[in-house]
C-alpha cells in the first residue's frame, strides 16, 4: 500500500476490471494522502503500457503540438488535431481516467464555445474529463461544462497557451502574483474543477495552494508538496532531444536505445545479415 494511504482504502494504482478511475477516486486520493502521477499520452500502444502499469490519469495534451506534430509551441493545436489522439488513447486503455486538453481558441471566446469543445472530447473522443488553462477569467467556462456533466481540470501558473502574453516560458507566481494565483485556484475549485495543474511556480507557493484547496493539485515544476506530479512522457523517458526544463527528470534513455536499434537494423540490411531464412516465408 502506498505511503500515506489509509488502512482499508483502495489505491489509485490498483486495477479494477472494467472500471476506470473516476473523478471521485482522484479527489479521494487527496483525502487519503496518496500521492499519484499523471502522464501525457498520444497513441494506443504507449497509452496501453501506462495503463498496464496502473497510471491513474492520462492527459492527451496540447503538448502534442510540439512532440507529435512538430510545432514550435502549443498555440497551433486544434480540436481536430486532438480528437483522433484522444480516441487512440481511450482505445488503448481500460483503467486510466483520460483527460482531453482544450486547445487555444477552443474555449476563450465564451462559455458556449467551451461547452461545445468539451462535448466533442467526451462524445467524439471518448475522454472522461477535459482540461483548460486560466483562473478567474475562465470560471464561466468551467461552470458551464460542470453544469453539463463534464469533469474539468484547471491549469494555473505557466500556461503554455499564453506563452506570447507571458513573454516566454518563465516561472510564474513570484511575489504578489502568488496571492493572485491562490485566489485563482480557489475560484476554479469553487467553479467545480476536480483537480488543478500547477506549472512552473515556486515550491512554497504550490505548498500554500495545496494546503488551501480541497481538490488535488498536480505539479509540474511546482516542487514536492503537490498531491500529484505530471510530466510529458517523451521528456520523462528520454526521447526529447536538447535541453529540458530543470524540473524534468529523465527516467530512461529511449532516444539512445532507439538510435542504436535503427543503426543495427540498417547495418544488418546493408551487410545481408537480415533477413535470414528464419524471417522468410516459403
Amino acid at each position: 500500500m502506498p505511503i500515506g494511504t489509509a488502512p482499508g482504502a483502495r489505491s489509485l494504482y490498483e486495477r479494477r476490471d472494467g472500471q476506470r478511475v473516476t473523478v471521485h477516486d482522484i479527489q479521494q486520493a487527496k483525502q487519503q494522502g496518496e500521492r499519484f502521477v499523471m502522464l501525457t499520452a498520444y497513441d494506443t500502444l504507449v497509452a496501453g503500457i501506462f495503463d498496464r502499469v496502473g497510471v491513474p490519469l492520462l492527459l492527451v495534451g496540447d503538448t502534442s503540438g510540439e512532440v507529435v506534430f512538430g510545432y514550435p509551441n502549443t498555440v497551433p493545436v486544434t480540436m481536430d488535431h486532438l480528437i483522433p489522439l484522444v480516441q487512440a488513447v481511450v482505445r488503448g486503455t481500460s483503467h486510466a481516467l483520460v483527460v482531453g486538453d482544450l486547445p487555444f481558441g477552443a474555449y476563450q471566446e465564451s462559455a458556449e464555445a467551451a461547452l461545445a469543445a468539451g462535448v466533442r472530447h467526451l462524445k467524439e473522443g471518448g475522454a472522461q474529463a477535459v482540461k483548460l488553462e486560466g483562473g478567474r477569467r475562465v470560471v464561466p467556462q468551467v461552470e458551464a461544462m460542470v453544469a453539463a456533466g463534464i469533469p474539468v481540470m484547471g491549469h494555473l501558473g505557466l500556461t503554455p497557451q499564453s506563452v506570447n502574453a507571458l513573454g516566454g516560458y518563465r516561472v510564474q507566481g513570484r511575489g504578489r502574483a502568488g496571492d493572485e494565483l491562490l485566489t485563482d485556484a480557489q475560484a476554479l475549485q469553487d467553479a467545480g474543477c476536480f483537480a488543478i495543474v500547477l506549472e512552473a511556480i515556486p515550491a512554497e507557493l504550490a505548498h500554500r495552494v495545496t494546503e488551501a484547496l480541497e481538490v488535488p493539485t498536480i505539479g509540474i515544476g511546482a516542487g514536492p508538496h503537490c498531491d500529484a506530479q505530471v510530466l510529458v512522457w517523451q521528456d520523462m523517458a528520454g526521447l526529447t532531444p536538447g535541453r529540458l526544463p530543470r524540473y524534468v527528470k529523465r527516467y530512461a534513455d529511449l532516444g539512445g536505445i532507439l538510435e542504436t536499434a535503427v543503426r543495427t537494423f540498417a547495418e544488418e540490411v546493408r551487410t545481408g545479415v537480415f533477413p535470414t531464412d528464419q524471417h522468410s516465408y516459403h
